[in-house]
């Protein structure tokens, strides 16, 4: 019979979902808000993560606000190269072979000198720790959904100019209630054109349309959450016969009301229709957990077996773009955890 309960930390996985400031741990930030006089809000400073609630304009304002105060604190260039060892660190504690950290520069350019600065500061710190700590890393460039389509433009062309400095891909973050994905259009044609996947957030906080709008007008290859597509069956038929790979983030899913509690989520809908899925841990910082917790919680709360835990863990590395060595080499490693 075989043996279930093995350690999900040792199983071989690639993390497709985490955002830059979201992945600072805790302990990092209230030294780094010391260093500089940061007067953090009170959310922040707790030994538990912030409540949330994001399903309504009040409770995304508020969920930005408190990211807005994290990233305050990364002003120098050692802050960066802190924050992305960290959280390199981490991500090999929890098994994590192939992270792909996503991140907006035009967020932390005022402090470090410019967009082009910062996106050098950025990729430099991602090549150090990849090298310091031996985890593939790579770098997924994201525009906002809140700011202008041509802002998006200017950045896809930017992301493109530096692909051969360890960008793979391009995305659409931040509140997917406001911005039509269509309006994007252009800044993902010219990501792609120049060899990037296309990974825009969707399926979050509004429902299939979103999925089927980064779909359509956006030629998603992978989709940021893409939850709610189970409350759809063509959906979910078209994105396994597609292979688009959804990155899941259970923990923020339930963090910020999508639904009430882990049951919920609907990981057991899209694993039996066949639809890849990524799991990721979004913004531990304010969710307050990682990568392994979130494979603790399909085991936990959905009944996943070993045997398909493992399957997820072939999913993310299949939809990451880590070179085919790479990917083979995690892939064995998921076949020995299995074995073992």
């Amino acid at each position: 019979m075989e043996r279930e309960g093995r350690d999900v930390r040792q199983l071989p996985k690639a993390h497709l979902h985490l955002h830059f400031t979201g992945s600072m741990r805790p302990t990092t930030l209230l030294e780094l808000a010391d260093k500089y006089g940061v007067r953090l809000p009170e959310a922040l400073t707790g030994a538990e993560p912030p409540k949330l609630r994001a399903t309504d304009e009040r409770g995304w304002f508020r969920f930005q606000r408190l990211y807005d105060a994290a990233r305050s604190c990364l002003r120098e260039p050692e802050d960066i190269q802190r924050l992305v060892r960290e959280a390199a660190e981490e991500d090999i504690a929890d098994g994590s072979g192939w992270l792909e950290i996503q991140v907006d520069p035009t967020s932390y350019a005022p402090r470090l000198g410019g967009l082009i600065p910062a996106l050098e500061i950025i990729l430099d710190a991602v090549d150090s720790a990849s090298r310091e700590t031996g985890l593939g890393m790579r770098v997924l460039v994201a525009a906002n959904r809140m700011k202008h389509p041509l802002d998006a433009r200017t950045l896809a062309r930017l992301a493109v100019r530096y692909a051969d400095r360890g960008i793979v891909g391009f995305g659409l973050s931040n509140d997917e209630r406001r911005g039509m994905a269509r309006d994007f259009d252009r800044a993902f044609a010219i990501a792609r054109e120049g060899g990037l996947l296309s990974a825009p957030h969707g399926g979050e906080l509004t429902g299939p349309s979103s999925v089927r709008d980064c779909l359509d007008d956006l030629e998603a290859h992978r989709i940021g959450h893409g939850v709610r597509a189970a409350e759809d069956p063509r959906l979910l038929r078209r994105l396994a016969e597609s292979g688009v790979t959804c990155e899941v983030c259970p923990a923020s899913n339930v963090a910020l009301g999508v639904y009430e509690k882990p049951a919920d989520v609907p990981l057991r809908t899209l694993f039996d229709a066949g639809v890849p899925m990524a799991l990721g841990a979004d913004d531990p910082l304010l969710f307050g957990s990682r990568l392994a917790a979130q494979y603790e919680l399909v085991r936990r709360h959905h009944g996943f077996t070993d045997a398909e835990l493992g399957e997820l863990a072939r999913q993310s590395i299949r939809g990451s773009a880590a070179p085919e060595e790479v990917k083979e080499k995690l892939l064995g490693g998921v076949e020995d955890w299995l074995a073992a």
